[in-house]
């Protein structure tokens, strides 16, 4: 396939192509991964350096008590990594009777990032893991200027978790969060992240940083405890996948929401989507209307893939259900569908790919912001709150249990073709994630548009019921089509950090090298050599 660069949408950025490239959010990350590609390192060297950067430059979207998940293919084979936590062994369904906190240590699973960049370096990196955290280290002690989209998020963050343990003393120097072309200094992250690279993270899940994050939950509330951090481990978990014309796209499974993405493809091949182009308003139609069928059955039925037991993946993507969830769209009018019945049975993405071959689409998170507000005095480290992600409902297949991942929204993405690596991407920002990932793959693969231009593209986010939230560089002919067809539309500007994602992609070109794309609605930015 030929793909088209058509600057039609804002940014008017061109892809970068090279044999080495590395698309994140912020430009400081980037540039780490390219400088461990320069030092020898393979993608999965750069995806580590990148990743563990980002919790320095980008605390706002994810740290070092972040969860992570990573699909890569190794030059061979395609692998996928689930280093989400579980909840604490305290965290009962009487614990919750009033619903699940939004911060506090009460939204604390066992963070997994660390577990992920050790698991990924052990197994696939070529450099030792203390060369390949060398920038992170460095921008952590020597300090690193807050950029302009981080430093807006920062405020908003610090205004409403400036009462959290240990947010204030660490992320609010001088009393206030940074501001944009400030210096921030991380010194105690410096230390923090010498530790794991010295002792292979060991230190984080069972020596003397795993003692001072259960000490400073003991003492400001929470329950986590040293056994609940010795007893995380990974999951090589595999992928799951969804052809589409010529393509598969693969996803992490469940706990996370993926399986949407998969959903939503299966349908819309039984449309006339591909009779539409990537901006009319019949399209937009068909993927609003496919993505709210599968996000219905998402929120139903996705969980812990191991509590998933009447109806598991398997149902969902069953080829005959997702036929008939297909037959229920009408080409004439927006409806709010309810969830089917098949048969029982804030976040940083990343993307590297090096001349070898290797190719990595790597997500980590703290999830909403900053996550949950707690940073443990001495160490850096802010704790994700993805435990706020589970049902308290003790009906749901993702009620809150001990030792249970919760769901998750954070999915890396890849793509392949007859059986070879094409494609390494995904996007940030809660809940658009698996949408993105539609929209995105749509306008690669079935409309041609090149990497940055389907980054830059106007999207869509579906919420609820009929609401749809749209970007305003959408035609207005699109906002008043899609508002006949009985969509509550609103247009959306977006300076809401999560609203409308931030992509990026990494695409193998023809004849060999890459073309890469940043979402220009961050900082960051795609490099290479």
């Amino acid at each position: 396939m030929q793909f088209r660069h058509d600057p039609v949408y804002p940014s008017r950025r061109s892809p970068v192509m090279a044999n080495n490239v590395v698309a994140t959010s912020q430009p400081l990350a980037t540039q780490a991964g390219i400088e461990i590609l320069h030092r020898g390192g393979n993608a999965v060297d750069a995806a580590i350096a990148t990743a563990a950067t980002l919790t320095i430059v980008e605390p706002v979207s994810n740290g070092l008590g972040s969860d992570a998940f990573c699909i890569l293919w190794d030059g061979n084979q395609l692998h996928g990594l689930n280093a989400s936590g579980r909840a604490p062994a305290a965290w009962t369904q009487s614990r919750f009777k009033d619903g699940m906190p939004e911060r506090g240590w009460d939204s604390v699973t066992v963070p997994g990032a660390i577990s992920a960049w050790v698991e990924l370096s052990e197994k696939f990196g070529k450099l030792p893991l203390a060369e390949v955290l060398a920038p992170a280290i460095r921008y952590a002690e020597e300090g690193f200027i807050v950029s302009p989209v981080v430093g807006a998020a920062w405020a908003r963050g610090a205004a409403e978790l400036k009462d959290q343990p240990g947010f204030a003393d660490h992320f609010m120097p001088d009393g206030r969060a940074p501001m944009a072309g400030e210096r921030f200094i991380n010194r105690h992250a410096a230390a923090t992240l010498r530790a794991i690279a010295e002792t292979n993270g060991k230190s984080f899940y069972e020596g003397e940083i795993a003692e001072t994050i259960a000490a400073f939950a003991k003492e400001t509330g929470g329950v986590i405890t040293c056994e609940d951090l010795a007893g995380h481990s990974v999951e090589r978990c595999g992928t799951i996948s969804q052809s589409f014309g010529d393509v598969d796209l693969h996803e992490i499974p469940p706990n996370g929401q993926g399986i949407a993405s998969l959903m939503a493809l299966g349908i819309l091949k039984h449309t006339s989507i591909g009779d539409h182009g990537p901006d009319d308003l019949i399209s937009l139609h068909l993927q609003i209307e496919a993505i709210k069928l599968a996000y219905t059955d998402l929120h139903r039925y996705v969980a812990d893939r191991r509590f998933m037991t009447d109806i598991p993946e398997t149902a969902l993507l069953d080829p005959e259900y997702l036929k008939a969830r297909a037959g229920l769209i009408r080409m004439d009018q927006a409806q709010d569908f309810g969830p089917g019945t098949p048969k029982k049975g804030g976040t940083v993405l990343l993307t590297t790919a090096d001349a070898s071959g290797m190719m990595v689409s790597f997500i980590q998170s703290n999830y909403d912001g900053f996550g949950s507000g707690v940073v443990v005095p001495g160490t850096g480290i802010a704790l994700q709150n993805r435990g706020s992600c589970f049902s308290a409902d003790p009906t749901h297949p993702n009620c809150v249990a001990p030792g249970k991942r919760p769901f998750h929204t954070i999915i890396p993405g890849f793509v392949m073709k007859n059986g070879s690596p094409l494609m390494a991407f995904g996007m940030m920002g809660g809940q658009i994630q698996a949408q993105g990932h539609v929209q995105l793959l749509l306008r690669t693969q079935l409309w041609g548009q090149d990497v940055q231009t389907a980054a830059d593209a106007p999207r869509w986010r579906m919420i609820e019921n009929l609401k749809v939230n749209c970007e305003p560089h959408m035609s207005e002919a699109n906002f008043q089509g899609l508002s006949d067809l009985g969509h509550c539309i609103h247009v959306e500007r977006p300076d809401n950090f999560f609203g409308f994602g931030g992509a990026q992609l990494v695409q193998r070109l023809p004849e060999g090298g890459y073309s890469a794309g940043s979402d220009p609605r961050k900082d960051g930015q795609a490099a290479g050599f």
